[in-house]
């Protein structure tokens, strides 16, 4: 390989060995801020990986413990080669809206790397897609008891994360891939959030609808049992998720599923030798400080419009609950991936505070 001096810096901070495995591909995501990496072996060039090959994989049911290597395919990747010229690559990295662009020579060697700054430094990444105009029912209700004591003063979908409340920033997000409907679970202090909401000026449709009595996760949701009638979203007022909600839609639609979850990749490295042990306490084996992985539920989720009446009307009733009775029945319940450093939960004070960068 060779490179200017800039190019090697460049190339350490997105490039990844092919055999890391698949959740230390997602960790370094994470730390550099990008959705790609370049795939390594030693210091030559194997291919690509992106945010949406790992979801692609996680959701086949590959172990995050396997080599990032073996789910890498260069059939659908593009490279750009040192013959070309620059307004090709340029082009390419436009019509791709790709992150960067490896260089290769006919050798099959990485020369070079183009990253989307290069050319279009004022530009934003995301490129048009086609919208979808779901209703998106955003559950608000609750008290903010854990961000006390400035729940005291305003309630939580109101509390500031820059120079926009949370829940404008959930809204504008779902506007962003089309949605125009918006139902909100209130309760608590909702007169406050109808006062300030009211005063917005907006490209969307909003509806309150209260929550009398604490009804859980879900049960408020029965009350729009004849103003839904296609899927929808239902999100916590407390997350923010770096992910195009458009992709979930797919997801859910091409795996037919029910209810799909949004759920983020954790992992868990225990400090101590963990010892397996049989029948009569004999020692089995013994692995050294091993990384548990799992997926959490970040509180985003969509849903078939039939399910509403599948909830109790005035009852306690939880997300978790419904998911547990489509399950029970033989409905499908999908799980769409995002890296743990995709989602933002501020329901307690550290959480916030990273939130804001404090």
């Amino acid at each position: 390989m060779i490179f200017f001096i800039m190019d090697i810096f460049k190339i350490e901070k997105i490039s990844i060995q092919a055999s890391a495995s698949i959740i230390q591909t997602l960790k370094k995501m994470d730390a550099v801020a990008h959705k790609m990496l370049l795939v390594l072996e030693g210091e030559s060039f194997k291919s690509i990986i992106t945010i949406g090959d790992i979801q692609r994989a996680i959701i086949a049911n590959v172990d995050l413990a396997s080599p990032i290597g073996k789910i890498v395919d260069n059939s659908t990747k593009e490279f750009a080669k040192d013959s070309d010229n620059i307004e090709f690559i340029k082009h390419q990295i436009l019509s791709m809206r790709a992150e960067f662009m490896p260089v290769l020579n006919a050798a099959g060697e990485l020369v070079k790397v183009y990253d989307w700054g290069d050319f279009y430094p004022t530009e934003s990444i995301v490129g048009e897609r086609e919208k979808i105009d779901l209703p998106v029912v955003i559950m608000a209700g609750g008290k903010g008891s854990r961000l006390k004591p400035l729940t005291n003063v305003i309630p939580k979908p109101l509390i500031p994360v820059g120079d926009k409340t949370i829940l404008e920033e959930i809204m504008e997000q779902f506007e962003f891939i089309g949605c125009k409907k918006f139902f909100i679970s209130v309760s608590y202090k909702y007169d406050m959030m109808e006062f300030y909401l009211n005063q917005l000026d907006k490209h969307y449709d909003i509806e309150f609808f209260m929550e009398d009595k604490p009804l859980g996760t879900i049960g408020s949701v029965a009350l729009l049992k004849d103003k839904i009638s296609k899927p929808f979203f239902v999100s916590n007022c407390d997350i923010r998720i770096d992910q195009d909600f458009r992709d979930v839609y797919d997801y859910h639609k091409e795996n037919n599923n029910d209810i799909t979850i949004v759920t983020a990749v954790k992992s868990y490295r225990i400090p101590y030798g963990v010892i397996e042990t049989g029948e009569s306490g004999l020692m089995k084996g013994i692995t050294e400080k091993p990384e548990l992985s799992y997926m959490i539920n970040t509180g985003v989720y969509l849903l078939n419009p039939e399910l509403i009446t599948e909830i109790p009307e005035g009852k306690f009733f939880h997300i978790t609950n419904l998911m547990e009775k489509v399950r029970v029945r033989g409905g499908r319940v999908g799980c769409f991936p995002v890296s743990d450093g995709q989602w933002q939960d501020m329901g307690e004070w550290p959480e916030y505070l990273k939130m804001i960068n404090v």
